[in-house]
Formats: C-alpha cells, sequence, structure tokens
C-alpha cells in the first residue's frame, strides 16, 4: 500500500460515534475535507446515555459550551455509578465516586481504610467511599455542588463531574451545532456497493447515484461494520467467554417525583438474569435490563424488567397501569472487538469497532478514546504500518483491560440465586483477572500491549478496581497484609489506629453538614442550566 497524503475523510454511518468522529476531526484538521454519510433508511441506536469523567476531555478539546450542549441533550450531571444487590441478593449498595480520593493525613493511602474494615468488622463497606470521597457526602441527598468553596477538599467538578445526556440529541447537537457550521459536508444518501482495491475501498456507491472516494474512510455503521467487517472481512473476536450478557429492554420513563428522583449518579441494579440501569436525564429517566437470552427467554426478561420498575428498587415505584403508557425496545448486542481496528484504508469507530455491554458508562468512552488515538496518528503527514499497528495495540488493549474491569463485577459476585448466577460464579477467567492490587492493571496476553497501553493515563478504569473490590467485600490487602502483623506483633492494632479512624469519622461529618447545605441536583440544573 502506498502511503499517501490525507486530505479527504469520509465518516459512513452518523448517530454518537459518527458526529463525535466529525466534530473531533474537524477541530484538529480544519484544513482537510471531512464528508459524513448518514442513511435516513437506518435509525440511529441511542447507546451511551451515560458517561464517565473522560466526556469532559472530549468536551474541552471542543471548547463546547456547556449550557448550549445540556439544554439541546436534556443532560444532567453524574458524581458516580451506584450498584446494588451485584454481592448477593439484597445485599445493599455501594458506590463508584468519580474523582481522586483524598488521602491527606492518612498513613497508608486507600490501605488505612481496609485497617479499619479488619479492626472494626462490622464498618459497611459503603464507609470506603465517604472516607476518601468528600463529594460522596451528597449522593444519597441528591445534592450537587460545584465546590465554589472547597468545602468538599479535593473535589473539581470541571474534572470529576460526568453527564447522563440524550445519546440521539448529543449527535444532533454536534452534528448541527458544531460539525455543519464547521464545514463538515452532510451526504443524506445510503451505500449500496462497495468497490476495493489493493488499498482497502476504493469507492462508495451510493443509492442517488453518486461515487465517493477518500484517503481515509471511518466505519461508524454500528454492530453492522460495514466497512470493517462486511466490506474488508476483518475478523470479530468475541469475549463472550467473560461478559454473560447480549440483550436489553430499554424505555424512557416520564418523572413522577422530578427533584427526587433525579439522581446525580448512574443506578445499576442487579436482578435474577442481568441488571437494570437507571440514567437520570433532566426531562426523563432512561432505564433498561441487561440480560442474557440463554438463560431468560426475552418475554421472561420483559416481565422481569417490568417488575423492576414497580418495585421498591426504584425511587418511585410505577403502577402496572403506568406502565401500560411506556413503550419498551429491544437491543440485541454482541460483546467483543475485531482483530483489528484499522485495516487498510478503514478505521473502525463506536460499535462498528466492538461493544462490552452498558455497564460501567463504557458505550462513548471507547468512542472519543479511539478518536484521540487516531487523531495522534494523523498528526503527520501520511499514515504508516506502524501507524495502524500502535493503533491497533493500543485501542484494543484498552478494550480488552475495559472489558475485563466490568467482568470483574461479575467475578466477585456471590449470587446463586437463579441459574444465570450460578454458572457466572463457575466461568473461568484465563485472562490474568487475579491481581486486583490498586495500582495495577487487572490482565494482558501480551507484555508489550501492556507496556503500551499502561501507558496512556486515558484509562481511568483502573483507579476503579479498589472500590468495586471492596464493594464486593474483596480486600485488597492480602487479609491485611501478614508481613504488617507481623511487624506490628504485640501492639495494641486498634488502639494503634484509633486517632486515624477518628480523624476519618470528623471529616466525614464536616462533608455531611457541607452537603446538607447544597441544592438539590435538580434545584441547581433548574437555576443555572434549565432556568
Amino acid at each position: 500500500m502506498k502511503n499517501k497524503e490525507i486530505n479527504k475523510i469520509v465518516i459512513v454511518g452518523g448517530g454518537s460515534a459518527g458526529w463525535m468522529s466529525a466534530a473531533l476531526l474537524s477541530k484538529a484538521f480544519p484544513n482537510k475535507n471531512i464528508r459524513l454519510v448518514e442513511s435516513p433508511k437506518f435509525p440511529t441506536i441511542g447507546v451511551g446515555e451515560s458517561t464517565l469523567v473522560a466526556i469532559r476531555d472530549f468536551c474541552k478539546f471542543l471548547e463546547v459550551d456547556e449550557k448550549d450542549f445540556m439544554s439541546f441533550t436534556d443532560a444532567s450531571y453524574k458524581m458516580a455509578i451506584r450498584f446494588t444487590d451485584f454481592y448477593d441478593v439484597d445485599s445493599g449498595s455501594f458506590y463508584y465516586a468519580f474523582g481522586v480520593p483524598f488521602m491527606e493525613g492518612t498513613r497508608q493511602g486507600i490501605r488505612d481504610w481496609l485497617w479499619r474494615k479488619a479492626l472494626e468488622p462490622n464498618t459497611p463497606v459503603q464507609d470506603y467511599i465517604k472516607t476518601y470521597f468528600p463529594h460522596s457526602a451528597m449522593f444519597d441527598s441528591n445534592k450537587f455542588s460545584l465546590n465554589k468553596s472547597g468545602q468538599f477538599a479535593n473535589y473539581i467538578p470541571e474534572n470529576d463531574v460526568a453527564y447522563h445526556f440524550d445519546a440521539v440529541k448529543f449527535g444532533l447537537w454536534l452534528k448541527e451545532r458544531y460539525c455543519l457550521p464547521r464545514g463538515v459536508e452532510l451526504i443524506s444518501a445510503t451505500v449500496d456497493t462497495i468497490t476495493t482495491n489493493n488499498d482497502g475501498v476504493e469507492t462508495l456507491n451510493l443509492d442517488t447515484g453518486e461515487q465517493i472516494s477518500a484517503d481515509l474512510f471511518i466505519d461508524c455503521t454500528g454492530f453492522k461494520s460495514l466497512l470493517l467487517e462486511e466490506t474488508l472481512g476483518v475478523k470479530f473476536n468475541s469475549y463472550a467467554d467473560i461478559l454473560p450478557n447480549n440483550k436489553a429492554w430499554a424505555c424512557q420513563v416520564p418523572y413522577l417525583e422530578q427533584e427526587k428522583e433525579m439522581q446525580n449518579f448512574t443506578g445499576c441494579t442487579a436482578l435474577g438474569n442481568g441488571w437494570c440501569w437507571n440514567t437520570p436525564l433532566w426531562s426523563r429517566i432512561g432505564t433498561g435490563y441487561v440480560y442474557s437470552d440463554k438463560h431468560i427467554t426475552d418475554e421472561e426478561a420483559l416481565k422481569e424488567f417490568k417488575d423492576y420498575l414497580c418495585s421498591d428498587k426504584m425511587v418511585v415505584p410505577r403502577t402496572r397501569d403506568q406502565l401500560d403508557n411506556l413503550t419498551f425496545r429491544q437491543v440485541p448486542f454482541r460483546v467483543g472487538i475485531h482483530e483489528r481496528l484499522w485495516e487498510k484504508n478503514v478505521v473502525a469507530i463506536g460499535l462498528s469497532a466492538g461493544f462490552i455491554e452498558p455497564l460501567e458508562s463504557n458505550g462513548l468512552y471507547s468512542v472519543h478514546e479511539f478518536l484521540f488515538k487516531l487523531l495522534k496518528c494523523l498528526q503527520r503527514k501520511t499514515y504508516t504500518q506502524w501507524d495502524r499497528d500502535v493503533f491497533n495495540t493500543a485501542c484494543i488493549g484498552m478494550f480488552r483491560n475495559f472489558a475485563e474491569f466490568v467482568a470483574l463485577h461479575y467475578a466477585l459476585s456471590v449470587r446463586d440465586d437463579t441459574d444465570y448466577w450460578r454458572e457466572n460464579s463457575e466461568r473461568v477467567y484465563d485472562h490474568g483477572m487475579v491481581n486486583l492490587e490498586p495500582t495495577t492493571y487487572i490482565g494482558f496476553k501480551d507484555l508489550q500491549m501492556k507496556k503500551m497501553v499502561t501507558a496512556d493515563p486515558g484509562n481511568a478504569f483502573r483507579e476503579g478496581i479498589p472500590w468495586i473490590s471492596v464493594g464486593m467485600n474483596y480486600p485488597v490487602l492480602d487479609q491485611v497484609d501478614q508481613k504488617l502483623h507481623e511487624f506490628y506483633d504485640g501492639i495494641d492494632h486498634k488502639k494503634e489506629w484509633l486517632p486515624q479512624f477518628l480523624e476519618f469519622d470528623r471529616r466525614k461529618h464536616f462533608w455531611s453538614q457541607a452537603a446538607d447545605r447544597e441544592l438539590t441536583l435538580y434545584q441547581h440544573l433548574k437555576k443555572y442550566i434549565y432556568k
């Protein structure tokens, strides 16, 4: 394949992935010719209403007007993810808080709390997050703060808060408010046939009769993967060996008590054959049930989902009559990623590249992270096979790492109430998912891949391992570190650590009082965004 300068880029497919691609490329390369082919025949899959804090990097790069973006996309703020009943049936909830833990005054960082759990076994696992994340005091009461007075220690909203938004409206906002004004050309047509050559895709033959060529094609055609898989034949590698789910029921639920139901986190509740998400937007709640059709029929899953909506697992349970007014949509999916994401002159972004599942809000994360890696490769005059190899290695390594992090939520569960969970407990993980130390990653087959990916600070899920493992009653201190026990042999451990524990309690009390003085999330949004 002859190297040539990249001047013409064609994106195939709209939706979030397509318009995010167009936005970043047009911002980074304003002098390149960027066109997007969007078919009116295929509806957009609304994946990704819940995001991670890395979306902030995407917005900062584009210099997004937050108020305009949020009001257009029905957005709300998200400070954490809450997991309910994942450890066991009726085991309660724990949080994965965003941001950097507050370590000032600790002896051994996050290990201090593990000593407390060992010396005071009745300490609930929820106390872990409350000890290290000052803004966690606002979670249970749906409060929100910009922290202008600094009362929540190292909490920085500009870095530590993600968004809930309507993914379809997000794509429309990028299209109408950002990409088209910046000169991205929209071609409303459907790809009929594709001509290939030794370089990859030669032309797209549209149903309008037009033929389109480009130096680089971006495949954003969803699970169809029209260019990468169907045309170039790149193999899809399934992750079904570590991730059990393959379908979801989804619906949009109107608020009954908006201020009470508008939570500042994404809710994830484990059920008999999967789990439900709860994503509070400004005007409605996005909710759905992710499940495995190997263990339950679609009709049974829908019934289980409706039972959940009518249960006390919802902030305000719905009635059966209220469910009759809702539209339930089924979304089948496959978990895994293609062997290569950049093949010849085609790069796959979004669902056409791969998909994990909705747990841990990873849908849009891989989109903007893959795009940032692509931008680095396109900074030069042209690209070589080295660029493709680096891109593929980094993206697939990051993706696999995230997939194993998601699988950890199932691996650490002790539920055995259904065949789904019993089979889960017998699943064999042979990819190195045994190292749960907070400062390490959790498994790579290829050492070279590990070196490349661990050098990338974008892998935010790395820091989430201790919060999930402790929430699932799996401390990572090696039985509170036998070596330390031997070192402190003969010392009254509880007396030794008591001043530290009292300081933790004092901090939590201060943060709790500060949270009481803040507006609820609903009040904040109404005052500053939707007034």
